[in-house]
């Protein structure tokens, strides 16, 4: 998982609380396989709603739309596909 993408200015209007967190699980993502990508992002997710932080649609949005860019359509479509059953596994 590249972390360039933390250092997004697009990123700016997110709670520094919230970019801090975000910092923190892209350097324990930092080397993920796509194998490791979905239970990581589960431990993520409990991870952060045990400290009490949670992130609107709307910022939600835009951190993916920072992590997908400058990816080839492949990463693009594998993002798109790990979000999509982290969404059937919340419903």
């Amino acid at each position: 998982m590249n972390q360039n993408w933390i250092n997004n200015p697009n990123l700016a209007s997110i709670d520094t609380a919230k970019q801090q967190m975000l910092q923190s699980l892209a350097s324990q993502g930092a080397g993920k396989g796509s194998q490791e990508l979905m239970p990581f992002l589960m431990m993520a997710m409990k991870q952060t709603r045990q400290k009490g932080m949670s992130f609107t649609p709307e910022e939600m949005n835009l951190i993916i739309d920072v992590m997908k860019s400058g990816k080839s359509p492949a990463e693009t479509a594998h993002i798109d596909k790990i979000l999509n059953l982290l969404k059937m596994m919340k419903a």
